[in-house]
């Protein structure tokens, strides 16, 4: 017998609202009960786990010990300034003159993810 991986949480300070970012990060939407000022929302992924965000009273402090990775449909910087649009901030950059590696980003509440290289990127380096 295995587990199920059934959801990511992530704590937060406005439940509602960083569901909301997430939803604009991946273009798939909420759960049709999730309210402004609900506690516990949730983001429905195509595949996978959804991203389950979960209010708690204290706020992000250190840095995480999990992050999401992504990988964007369209090149990796074109997706971090679109990021940057809907209220991320950049944390980090690992990007090399050689078009490898990544950026680093974080929420409008401070959790940190990576913007990976996309396919077409990933494509471009071999050719």
């Amino acid at each position: 017998m295995v587990s199920v991986l059934q959801n990511v949480a992530i704590d937060c300070t406005d439940a509602y609202g960083l569901a909301r970012f997430w939803s604009a990060v991946t273009g798939r939407p909420l759960d049709p009960e999730d309210r402004p000022g609900a506690l516990e929302t949730q983001v429905l992924l195509a595949e996978g786990p959804v991203l389950y965000f979960n209010q708690v009273p204290e706020p992000k402090t250190v840095k995480n010990r999990l992050h999401l990775c992504l990988r964007p449909e369209t090149s990796r910087d074109q997706e971090v300034e679109r990021l940057l649009g809907l209220g991320a901030t950049f944390v980090g950059d690992h990007r090399n003159a050689d078009g490898t590696g990544w950026a680093v980003l974080a929420d409008p509440e401070g959790n940190e993810f990576c913007v990976l290289r996309s396919d077409s990127d990933r494509a471009s380096a071999t050719s």
